[in-house]
């Protein structure tokens, strides 16, 4: 069976993190989210991938090559324009033999795991599958209305209560979707979506049945919704390995994966899940709560502490910081004495509109530069390749290329 999996979108809504990459570049555990798509697929003996890309696709395409290294076999395919998701999938058509069976579409921004997709392919039936997942806050999704295992209807981002069954964007289809798909009229919001498709396919009688999943399925709406999903992913993900080197007088418990060429200095204190990449020096009595990812090539000097965080590759944080509930970009520096604020249930602005956010420190952007004694109050987004002198504190959201003095 061979997978389409969607990864041509920009992820506009988890900037600023996407500006300089696609949201299935950003990583959760270490690991892009993409990889996790790809790992649960190779577990199911999906070897054959056709990747859809467009935004930022050297970055994919860099990391991921021929799939060789990940088990698997990539096939690069380009949506030049990002009109819809059933537009990216007709854009396949010639990868998808005529005579198979069926195939898979997946989105390359959701994490799931190998059962996720076991319990698709065990639960298809009919023309075409539909991965539904129950969840008590169905806001901003497409939800499901069913009556058995038959759809009626997909509702996209209802104004009020529908159903609890959401739509995961994952699905099973026969080849013949692609003649539908090629009959999808475009939308109001001037996409063609796969969600016509499939209301297209009932109303000709068609059928479309949906298939539930208890598995794991995290969906990073904002790039602070990553922060929930990094604490499941390092929980169940086997992380006690220690390749690197732990100075005699440091504390470590809990599941706690340290990296090649990784030295964590005598005083550290560490508590996890916690994973921290290759060729990372973590200074003297740094302190490194549950939940937090720190990626490869990365200093913390000492009398650090941080908590519920992902800090990504190339970064360097100074002596005496405080950072919690936060995500720092890549080859970022940050000076001695910083701070992150927190707060709960803030209203945080993003592209024109407000969205909630449940607990947030700051999110900054890639080649950043902090200097030294700077608080950034809660909610804060600072854009990549900023300047931030000493001595700051930073109340208000940064656009790129900001200089604060």
């Amino acid at each position: 069976m061979k997978a389409i999996v969607l990864a041509a979108g920009e992820g506009r809504r988890c900037r600023p993190l996407t500006l300089t990459r696609s949201k299935v570049m950003l990583p959760v555990a270490n690991k892009p989210i993409l990889e996790h798509v790809i790992n649960a697929l190779a577990k199911n003996e999906i070897k054959d991938i056709i990747l859809i890309v467009g935004y930022e696709k050297e970055r994919i395409m860099d990391y991921f090559e021929d799939g060789v290294n990940f088990g698997v076999k990539i096939n690069y395919i380009e949506q030049k324009a990002q009109i819809g998701t059933a537009h990216a999938i007709l854009q396949a058509r010639e990868s998808i033999d005529a005579d198979e069976e069926a195939f898979l579409v997946v989105n390359g921004d959701n994490i799931i795991e190998p059962e996720t997709i076991s319990d698709l392919i065990k639960g298809a039936d009919g023309d075409a599958t539909v991965l539904a997942c129950k969840k008590e806050n169905v806001t901003g999704y497409g939800v499901i209305v069913a009556e058995g295992q038959h759809v009626k209807k997909i509702v996209e981002k209802p104004q009020s209560m529908v159903s609890h069954l959401i739509n995961t964007g994952t699905y099973l289809f026969k080849p013949q979707v692609f003649d539908i798909i090629e009959r999808t009229p475009l939308s109001t919001w001037g996409e063609y979506a796969i969600t016509d498709t499939l209301q297209l396919m009932i109303d000709e009688g068609m059928n479309v049945t949906m298939t539930n999943t208890f598995s794991d399925w995290l969906d990073a709406a904002f790039s602070w919704d990553l922060l929930k999903s990094n604490p499941v992913v390092l929980g169940e993900f086997e992380t006690d390995i220690k390749k690197g080197t732990v100075e005699e007088g440091a504390v470590i418990k809990g599941s706690v994966a340290i990296g090649s060429n990784t030295t964590i200095r005598s005083g550290c204190y560490i508590v996890g899940p916690v994973i921290i990449g290759d060729n990372c020096d973590i200074g003297p009595n740094t302190v490194i709560l549950p939940s937090t990812s720190i990626g490869n090539n990365v200093s913390i000097a000492s009398f650090t502490s941080i908590q519920n965080s992902i800090i990504m590759n190339d970064g360097r944080i100074g002596t005496h910081s405080t950072i919690s509930n936060s995500i720092i970009g890549s080859n970022t520096s940050i000076g001695s004495h910083f701070i992150t604020e927190e707060k709960e249930k803030m209203m945080i602005e993003v592209e024109g509109g407000l969205y909630f956010a449940d607990k947030l420190g700051t999110i900054i952007g890639d080649d950043t530069e902090v200097g030294s004694s700077v608080l950034v109050k809660a909610g804060t987004m600072i854009s990549p390749n900023c300047r931030v002198n000493s001595g700051k504190t930073i109340s208000e959201a940064l656009p790129v290329n900001s200089i604060v003095i």
